[in-house]
Parts: structure tokens; sequence; C-alpha cells
């Protein structure tokens, strides 16, 4: 395990260094090139919020497995209660019997979806597949076949999935066709419309109005799916306004409004779903990724009549709710209470925002800081006036960033946003340190853009 020094940061070769360029290398051999790969760090072990490479570098890790680590690498209770299942049941499927720890976390998130029970909750392996069931559940409960999805969207690389996501570009290309009664609409990304966020939700609304007279009739719409910050789009929260309005049409016509809270769920923004904070109710709920602390696996909970709807068979999947994974995402839930990590992303959020915005300040390659708790991303621009995307730049930041002992990585529409998901169970001191290698980065790249 590794210790916390008074400097966490503790380089003892360059970035990434010859044993992380040596396994990098065996990868390119052994693995497809089409999975990206964001450093060429080779890691060894990874507490809390840092990891050792296998050069005996030690790193911040501001990444946090890609929003999965919210209670950290390796947390102690949830390792031995996995340890200890795995030496009592490693697996039997759901779909052959009935054990313990499927019930018990279907009951817990079952209570705690901000949904008016009775819920109930099936459990996959990853986002993507929850997302897949949350649609044919939709399908099946409504008789209908269509999908609205939103720009900017990113809901996973399955072919349904991809057919949902919105970024064609790095996600999409060559895998086409894709599934039919998709259709999309913008997003109210405040930043790029204007800064005025109700402005913003007008001008997205009129536009959403329009899709439903000239794309598709809401009596052909089996569900309305939405991130109520979207991940991937670059941590872009969805107005209240917004997601009320959404709501209200769903209801008039008897659309499935799901929440795909996968990136954004459990804790990351300051509640524990996202779309608590727009006091909105969803008909059915996503969720993975920090679900269970690295583990794989996802859920889809929701009202209990539409989860009913599929037909016996319909739905299912040999790996599903794991028993490992079930335990591990129990003692997640657990940690999360216990140690007050809604409060504690509050917290992380307001030292990010606060550092952010004297950079803000100084530095005119930042065009945006945004999102919800410890869920935050900073959108880089060559022009704040043009808003034109710093793409080369937002790669030199983060590779400077690694360079220095902080791991970071891109997101956004156009991949010139920093994201930012530190583990909640990272300390001030960590934080701050990681900061600063960050504001270093960003000054940086900066000053290069002004005198190249």
């Amino acid at each position: 395990m590794l210790t916390t020094p008074t400097r966490s940061i503790n380089l003892k070769t360059e970035v990434p260094g010859p044993q992380s360029r040596a396994l990098h290398q065996r990868r390119t051999q052994a693995v497809p090139g089409g999975l990206g790969n964001a450093t060429q760090i080779g890691v060894a072990r990874a507490h809390g919020a840092l990891i050792e490479d296998v050069d005996g570098n030690t790193l911040l890790d501001f990444v946090g497995g890609i929003g999965v680590l919210a209670t950290g690498h390796t947390p102690l209770a949830i390792v031995e209660a996995v340890q200890q299942q795995a030496a009592e049941m490693l697996h039997l499927s759901a779909l052959v019997g009935t054990y313990e720890p499927y019930i018990a976390l279907a009951e817990r998130l079952n209570a705690l979806v901000p949904i008016t029970g009775p819920n109930k909750t099936l459990f996959a392996n990853s986002g993507a597949e929850s997302v897949e069931n949350a649609v044919k559940i939709a399908r099946a409960a409504t008789g209908r076949p269509a999908i609205i999805a939103f720009e900017g969207g990113y809901h996973g690389r399955t072919l349904g999935t991809l057919s949902l996501t919105s970024k064609y570009g790095l996600f999409k290309k060559q895998f086409g066709p894709f599934l039919p009664e998709v259709y999309r609409a913008p997003f109210p990304y405040v930043y790029r419309l204007g800064g005025d966020e109700a402005q913003a939700v007008e001008t997205t609304w009129q536009a959403f109005e329009r899709v439903l007279v000239a794309h598709v009739d809401p009596s052909d719409v089996a569900a309305i799916i939405i991130e109520p910050v979207q991940g991937e789009g670059g941590f872009l929260p969805v107005p209240a306004e917004f997601m009320r309005r959404l709501r209200a049409i769903a209801d008039r016509h008897g659309i499935v409004l799901i929440a795909d809270e996968v990136q954004c769920g459990f804790g990351r923004t300051g509640t524990l779903f996202a779309i608590e904070q727009t006091g909105v109710e969803p008909d059915l709920l996503v969720s993975a990724k920090s679900l269970a602390a690295g583990l794989p696996l996802s859920a889809v909970t929701g009202r209990a009549h539409l989860m009913d709807a599929p037909h016996l068979g319909g739905i299912g999947g040999t790996y599903g709710g794991n028993p490992l994974a079930c335990v591990a995402a129990i003692k997640v839930i657990e940690q999360i209470e216990r140690d007050n990590l809604c409060q504690r992303a509050q917290g992380i959020g307001g030292i990010i925002r606060e550092r952010a915005a004297q950079w803000q300040r100084e530095i005119e390659l930042i065009g945006d800081v945004r999102g919800l708790g410890a869920m935050l991303a900073i959108e880089l621009v060559r022009d704040r006036v043009t808003q034109e995307p710093a793409v080369e730049e937002t790669l030199a930041v983060v590779k400077r960033c690694v360079e220095h002992g902080l791991l970071v990585m891109r997101a956004g529409l156009y991949s010139n946003c920093i994201r930012l998901l530190t583990p909640l169970v990272i300390t001030d001191e960590q934080l701050h340190e990681g900061l600063d290698v960050l504001g270093d980065a960003l000054a940086h790249v900066g000053q290069q853009m002004i005198n190249p």
C-alpha cells in the first residue's frame, strides 16, 4: 500500500520512464490500436489518490479511472469485503439463482434513487449495457420505437449506444449504419450559446420543440435520454429549467425520461445523483462507474411498472450483478454515507473553482470553468471572442501535467477540455499539490500560445 509523504508526487525518473515505455511498447504489439491510451504510464499499484508506476514514480490521480474511483483506489473496507466474498462465491449468475448481495444492493438503490417508488433494479456489467437495457425497457413499456438523445451526449460504444452517442469523429467513424429511430436535439451548452443560461434554455428549447414537429412525433417517442451533467461532452450541467421542461413534455406525451448518471452519479457532483439538484424525477436512472469502486457493475433503476414491462427472458446477462461487484457497491454506498463524500465533493469543487478563477483572470487560454461538485472541466480556447477550441494546447497541458506527476485527461465535444475527476478521498494537501502542477501547465502552454 502506498504511503502519503508530505509531498505526494515523487518522481525518480522522467515520466513516462523506461519501464513504462517498455510496457507501452508491449501493449502496441498485443492490443488493438483503436483502444485509446491517454498516457504511456504503466501502473504498478494505487491507493487513495495516488498511483505508483512501474518505474517507482508516485503520481497524483485527477482522472480516477475516468470517474470510477469516487471512493479512491483500493479502499480498505471494499477490498476486504471483496476478498471475503471471493472466498465464498465468485459467480453464480442471477439467471441461475438468487444470492444476498444482488438483492441487498437492489434494495438499497431502489430506496436511494430520486424516483418516487416502488422501484426495481436490474444489474449489468457496463454503463453502455445498462443504457441499452433502459432503452429496451422504455420501448417495451410504451410500445414505441423512437429515442431522443442530445448533441454532445455520450452513452457508450456498443452499436446501440453509439447510435445515441453524439461525437462522431472520435467514437462513431467507420461503424455505421446505426440504429434507426434515434433523433438528436441540441443541448443547452451555455458557454457556447452566449453565457446566459436563461437565453440558452430558450434557444435550445425552441430547437427541441422543432424536433418534435420536423423529425418525430411525440406519439412515437419511447424515451428521452439525457446526462444531468454531460461527461464526454465537456462536463456540461443541464439547467434545471430545461430538465423541468423535459419532465413536463414527457408527462404530457407518455414518454419515459431516462437519466444517464453513469459518470455523474454516486456523489461526484455533491449529491448522490446529479439530477437531484434539478428537482426533477426521472423514470429510469442508469448508474455505473463509481457504483462499485472499479469492479464492473452497472444498474438500471426505475419505476416498477416500467421495469416489469419486458417479457420473461427479455433482459439479463451472464455476469450482470456478479456477487463480488455487488458486495463492493454495498460498501461504496456505506463509505459515501459514513464519510460524507457528497459534502466532500462540494468542498473539493470549491477549492478547484477558487484556484481556477484566479487562473482564468491571468491565463487567456482558459475560456470556461464549469461543472458540479467535484466534476469540473476547464475549457481551453485560442480566442475568447471566437471561442476557437484550443485542441493542440489541451494535449500539451495534459502532457506537461503527466511529465510533472499529475494524471489528467481531456474531454469535450471539441476535445479541448481538461476534465477533473479526483477521488473524493483526496486530501486538501494533495489537491493543492496537483492544482499547482495543473496551474503551472496552463500558464506554460498559455504563454507559449502568446509567444510561440
